[in-house]
């Protein structure tokens, strides 16, 4: 059904247009749930979907996390203080007139940041023996640290640090991307949902947003950094790129177990699988961490089906239903069972990683082929580097 007829259908049968993601509960066409895809609204939706983003939810919680990463990141560059070691072999730092808070030399530190000898975008990767020393101080992961100096810590604090401008500027605008679209998506529907059924207060209903979509962030990220550490023990690693692809996952399972709420189903999951097999794609590369970002986009995938499912939308029109006619259940079968395997997957996962890691085990040695996810030689470059 178009954007118009629905608006006709639902005013005609008592129903309301569901805010933030094109739903429409169709009382004149037996109650049946008319969706549209986030990914394909037409020109009518989406003009729609703006004026209620004027209205609705305003996202805050995704913001919040790009402000920490940033606070997080000046930090390191106060307690880089490229001028206080000179005598730098890679000659004189960079933005000088930023004093304390300036830049390692270009050929030690291509992407704008603190102390490094090889560095790359996404999730960077040094050698242990580098000048990647002030960044592992303030939280880096590092295998040895996390087991034998029994330094679990380092699992979180790796995904607040970053390797450089450029590497935080890419992190924080994926972030901002799909995580405020994510915000926004869900906090239309639990605010209508909250509003309609409790009338709760906006903050209460921001706390909620923020269990959920934080979860997401934080879970994941904590997800990369363990397989990350089970799989690579001479490196050093920093970024948020584990908890982004969780926030991708959760895109992807969100629309698998809402499939029935959606239209043009194809459309939206091609355009996500398309994004997804892209970034890890890139993951092959040298210096790249692709292990945190398989970790995170698992964990975040599982956690979605948890913590996205949505109720079928007959159910929050039950009150408008005619008497006598039989309340709809809140979700569909498939949606519980899916809800169950994941958290059981996410408890086991995380149950058998942290006993395999603080055991001293090393990966590789279970699954030989294993290290080409990461990295994929060729005559360019060397993966023992």
């Amino acid at each position: 059904m178009a954007h118009a007829d629905a608006e006709k259908g639902g005013a005609a049968g008592g129903g309301k247009a569901r805010p933030g993601r094109g739903y429409y509960y169709d009382a004149g066409n037996g109650g049946g749930n008319v969706a549209q895809s986030p990914f394909f609204y037409d020109a009518a939706a989406a003009a729609a979907a703006a004026a209620e983003a004027e209205r609705g939810w305003r996202a805050w919680a995704v913001p919040l996390f790009a402000v920490a990463n940033v606070a997080v990141f000046v930090v390191a560059m106060y307690v880089n203080d490229c001028p206080g070691h000179p005598g730098n072999p890679y000659g004189s730092c960079v933005a000088r007139f930023l004093r304390r808070f300036s830049f390692q030399p270009l050929r030690e530190n291509p992407l704008l940041g603190p102390s490094s000898s090889t560095i790359c975008d996404l999730v960077i990767k040094s050698s242990s023996n580098s000048r990647f020393r002030r960044l592992e101080k303030l939280g880096a992961l590092q295998w040895n640290k996390v087991v034998h100096r029994h330094q679990g810590w380092r699992l979180i604090t790796c995904m607040w640090l970053h390797a450089g401008l450029i590497h935080i500027i890419a992190n924080m605008t994926c972030l901002v991307i799909i995580g405020i679209r994510l915000e926004r998506q869900f906090g239309f529907c639990r605010s209508y949902l909250f509003s309609s059924l409790h009338s709760t207060s906006v903050t209460v209903l921001g706390g909620y947003l923020l269990v959920r979509i934080g979860t997401i962030y934080l879970l994941s990220g904590f997800g990369g950094s363990v397989l990350s550490t089970l799989f690579i023990r001479n490196s050093i690693s920093v970024g948020a790129s584990g908890a982004l692809f969780g926030l991708l996952g959760a895109m992807l399972s969100e629309l698998l177990t809402n499939w029935t709420l959606y239209t043009h189903k194809a459309g939206a999951l091609i355009t996500l699988l398309a994004m997804i097999a892209i970034n890890l794609a890139l993951g092959i590369l040298p210096h790249v961490d692709n292990f945190a970002h398989i970790g995170g986009f698992l964990t975040g995938f599982l956690l979605g089906f948890v913590l996205l499912l949505e109720p079928q939308f007959a159910w929050l029109e039950r009150h408008n239903l005619p008497p006598g006619r039989k309340v709809p259940p809140r979700h569909k079968a498939y949606q519980l069972t899916l809800l169950v395997v994941a958290l059981t997957l996410v408890i086991a996962g995380f149950t058998v990683g942290l006993i395999m890691l603080f055991r001293g085990a090393y990966a590789n040695d279970h699954c030989h082929w294993c290290h080409y996810l990461s990295c994929v030689p060729s005559s360019r470059w060397s993966c023992n580097n």
